[in-house]
């Protein structure tokens, strides 16, 4: 009786979870569809299958702005993630295997970042760019988000080496190592799952900000996909299917990102990244 209890249970969880992947993943596979139809198509047979794929709607959206909104989004997004493991893993480590006077005192202000608002410092922040003279340039949107996004990366990536055995380290000690070579030859590699979290984190909140890249940026050539997406609706408004082509290759790269780190990325969550 138990067992059937719980192969009932487990049916149950299933099916939900089922549900619950579908309200996903369908308006997922619907818009990369529809990217392929006619506006007639898209109107008169919404949920059908294309009669004709028209690759032209990804190559138009792709020519009128996306292509250029994309590669700032690469550029801005990489130069964060980058930036923003190197700092916060740095932070992480002397956090969480050296001892200093004042250790728990700057531990309380990197993690109290994290209950800043940004839209709380949009005027001083937009004050500081201009006095900085890299206002309406990608480091305008660089420097905020690694500023940002520190605090959060730095308490995930210390709540994880905290979880670390301390063996192999003091071997390393013995053996002549500097504290330099074991952060880098063993404490990071170490440190993959959680460093693919952060980087996937990251990577997620950077490609889609919206209020930075609006505030922050003036040219259309420096433009993000967000912003270049509010754009192209208007100068496109009448051609819903070369925007949901867009819109489809706006989101493919953080999509590709997650299938492929999938499994660091579980990892890094379920083994002891979020211990404290």
């Amino acid at each position: 009786m138990k067992d059937r209890k719980t192969g009932l249970g487990k049916m149950l969880v299933f099916l939900l979870l089922s549900i619950y992947a579908i309200m996903i993943i369908y308006p997922l596979i619907w818009m990369v569809l529809s990217g392929f139809k006619d506006n007639q198509g898209l109107f008169l047979n919404t949920w059908a299958l294309p009669e004709e794929y028209l690759w032209q709607n990804y190559a138009k959206a792709w020519r009128n702005g996306i292509g250029k909104y994309f590669f700032n989004s690469v550029y801005v997004t990489s130069w964060s993630v980058v930036l923003t493991l190197f700092i916060s893993t740095c932070c992480a480590f002397a956090l969480s295997r050296l001892e200093f006077k004042g250790q728990k005192f700057l531990l309380i202000f990197i993690v109290g970042g994290l209950m800043l608002s940004p839209q709380v410092s949009l005027v001083s922040l937009y004050k500081m760019l201009q006095k900085l003279h890299i206002y309406n340039t990608h480091w305008a949107l660089i420097v905020p988000y690694v500023a940002y996004r520190i605090p959060f990366t730095t308490f995930l990536i210390r709540s994880y080496m905290i979880s670390l055995p301390r063996e192999i380290e003091d071997s390393a000690y013995i053996d002549g190592c500097s504290t330099w070579k074991v952060f880098a030859k063993i404490i990071v590699p170490m440190c993959k799952p959680i460093l693919a979290t952060a980087s996937l984190f990251t990577a997620m909140s950077c490609w889609n900000e919206f209020m930075f890249a609006l505030v922050f940026i003036e040219s259309d050539s420096l433009r993000t996909i967000p912003v270049g997406m509010m754009n192209l609706r208007s100068s496109l408004s009448t051609e819903w299917t070369v925007l949901l082509a867009g819109l489809t290759l706006s989101v493919l790269p953080m999509v590709l990102l997650y299938l492929v780190f999938q499994k660091q990325f579980i990892r890094g969550i379920t083994s002891g990244g979020v211990k404290g």
